[in-house]
């Protein structure tokens, strides 16, 4: 059962992928989004603090700009945290580098009760351990020979001035505690690693150490991270216990994988959310996509496709619904909710403002050398919306080339470019001004103008779509003047007229 003895929050443990995917890119990923709303919405859940924290201790791998643009990222998905970097909070400093002096009074700590020790082995000497161990189909692993090392030996060596870690004394039995996600686990470390380090020569502590050291000091009760981190959690209850603290409740996230089965890789450019923000998926869509895949909800079985905000998702949340196997996505669903927070968007005016004025600076990138000629007022782009919502999934699919004529009006250089006269023109637009402008209803009136008109039906429809787009080919005219609305379409139609005088 789910412990509830909250002390003060809920960690949102995405610091240890900070600097991992931050190597290849500087954008989060829809793993280490799962993780980090997971956490977000338990912490709501149980009044407690979503907080963030930077774990640079790999001095290595960090990549300038990467916590900006993290955080960034983040806050677009609509999870601001309550804690941490810029943020800030009563347990800080948040950023691991800036807490060496924390990590040092710890490793004494450790050291003077004889749960660690110096080691002196250097690089080529472990590098022969590892050869060997594979050349004998052995694990490769440290063989715990500082370990032995008398007080005296020690201390000549630091008086040498060799480099030297500090480890850490694994026990020989299993480790067992119970994964809120996985149920009893036991896993025996010692028997596939040597002791490991847990301050590097550099001064910098590894995650494991510094990670527990955090959790405790930042009173942290419940931690929910990636699976890959199931078999390392037992190193970290025996440092709990070597220091005689109560670790917290942990829950790792199966793994999410591609629909074809295969593993999610974060050099793939399609899982960084860079990726989607880029494409028009809103946040609000991202979040539920993540959440379709592997459990972890209150849901109806029969329930339709819904993309719930925030608060929705906090009440649904539950830990112990969440499926211990590893799940696909499947990117279709993602057009569908997408489709859906559009039409979420349009219902409601402060949202719908938002995505008009998106729209505009969408299509004014998009034709920069067509700035006067564009048609991009708030009627026609929220036209243009309402009857994009049955036909595409993402905002961006309306700069697309073969709908160009929804804003760049056409070019009329020639008199004799469309040929219908004055007279014609202007028996149009008094024939369509009090007309409802639906597809069917547009598609009627068209057919008997034309024959009260003695017009060729054919060359009328070529005609009109000239006028309208400029394009000879495209959606059927009827749903031209659906998709443009009547105020554009009669003015592209008077705009002709103007041409001719």
């Amino acid at each position: 059962m789910l412990n509830l003895c909250i002390k003060r929050g809920i960690k949102g443990l995405l610091n240890e992928n900070v600097y991992k995917f931050s190597r290849s890119c500087r954008f989060l990923h829809l793993g280490g989004l799962r993780t980090a709303l997971f956490n977000y919405l338990f912490a709501k859940a149980h009044n407690g603090k979503f907080i963030l924290r930077i774990e640079d201790t790999d001095q290595n791998r960090l990549v300038d700009g990467a916590v900006e643009q993290m955080i960034e990222d983040l806050e677009w998905s609509g999870m601001k945290a309550d804690e941490g970097p810029f943020y800030g909070g009563d347990f800080g400093p948040y950023i691991q580098s800036q807490r060496l002096d924390v990590y040092q009074k710890y490793i004494k700590q450790l050291l003077e009760s004889g749960h660690a020790y110096h080691c002196f082995c250097t690089e080529r000497r472990l590098e022969l351990l590892r050869k060997e161990a594979i050349k004998t189909r052995q694990i490769p692993k440290y063989d715990n020979r500082c370990r032995h090392l008398t007080p005296v030996q020690i201390a000549e060596k630091i008086a040498r001035g060799d480099q030297y870690c500090i480890r850490f004394k694994l026990n020989d039995t299993g480790e067992a505690y119970n994964d809120l996600v996985y149920g009893n686990f036991v896993y025996y470390v010692a028997q596939n690693e040597g002791d490991p380090v847990i301050l590097k020569a550099d001064g910098f502590p590894t995650y494991h150490f510094a990670n527990v050291v955090d959790d405790h000091l930042m009173e942290v009760t419940h931690v929910l991270r990636g699976v890959e981190w199931q078999i390392s959690t037992p190193k970290h209850l025996m440092l709990y216990r070597a220091f005689n603290w109560t670790p917290p409740s942990f829950a790792h996230l199966p793994l999410i994988m591609n629909a074809d089965g295969s593993k999610l890789s974060k050099r793939q450019n399609d899982i960084k959310l860079q990726y989607y923000r880029e494409r028009g998926i809103f946040p609000e869509a991202l979040i539920n996509y993540i959440t379709q895949a592997g459990g972890g909800f209150n849901r109806d079985p029969n329930e339709r496709l819904y993309c719930y905000n925030k608060n929705e998702l906090t009440e649904k949340f539950d830990i112990e619904r969440i499926n211990s196997n590893s799940t696909r996505l499947n990117p279709e669903l993602l057009k569908d909710l997408n489709r859906l927070e559009l039409i979420n968007k349009l219902d409601n005016i402060e949202n719908r403002n938002v995505l008009i004025q998106q729209v505009r600076k969408l299509i004014k990138e998009k034709y920069p050398l067509n700035a006067e000629e564009l048609d991009l007022d708030d009627e026609h782009i929220y036209n243009v919306l309402k009857w994009s919502t049955k036909r595409i999934s993402s905002i961006n699919e309306l700069a697309e080339e073969n709908l160009s004529f929804l804003w760049v009006l056409p070019k009329l250089t020639k008199d004799k470019e469309v040929e219908i006269n004055e007279e014609i023109i202007d028996s149009l637009v008094e024939e369509l001004k009090d007309e409802n402008f639906s597809k069917t209803n547009l598609q009627t009136i068209l057919k008997e103008f034309s024959g009260e008109k003695q017009l060729i039906f054919a060359n009328f429809m070529k005609n009109l779509r000239k006028m309208l787009s400029g394009l000879k080919e495209g959606p059927g005219v009827a749903e031209m003047m659906e998709i443009l609305g009547k105020e554009s379409t009669l003015e592209r139609i008077i705009r002709l007229k103007r041409k001719k005088q």
